[in-house]
């Protein structure tokens, strides 16, 4: 069990020590689906990868404050605060992340956040 929460830990970690998109995506098996809850989901690494760029554009840092992390066989559960540094505000999204792990990847990533609160703190941001 420690070894799916260290590969979260580890993957956590990396967005905040400014790792690049493709190194992101490489922790993901090729079937892999990423989800944020109130979009469609992503498929593969190649569409994940686009939606990462497509959120990543235009941010200066992303760093994934990990508040408490639990497994149970190879799925584990994090409870975060994401911080996506902005060049004019920072905006602080708390998130519930539930990670699928096979063979030592990220085979599914859904995560559970009001998409309010994001907009309205970048909207505040712009006055």
């Amino acid at each position: 069990m420690s070894d799916v929460i260290d590969l979260i830990r580890r993957f956590c970690d990396a967005w905040g020590e400014g790792a690049s998109v493709d190194e992101i995506v490489d922790y993901f098996t090729d079937d892999a689906i990423y989800h944020n809850i109130p979009v469609d989901p992503a498929v593969g690494k190649e569409a994940i990868k686009a939606t990462f760029a497509m959120f990543t554009t235009g941010v200066e840092r992303i760093e994934f404050r990990l508040l408490n992390i639990a497994a149970d066989g190879d799925t584990v559960l994090t409870e975060r605060t994401d911080v996506f540094v902005l060049p004019n505000v920072t905006i602080e999204l708390p998130v519930m992340g539930t990670f699928e792990v096979r063979d030592g990847k990220i085979a599914k990533w859904r995560d559970y956040f009001d998409l309010n609160q994001y907009l309205t703190q970048l909207a505040a941001a712009a006055g």
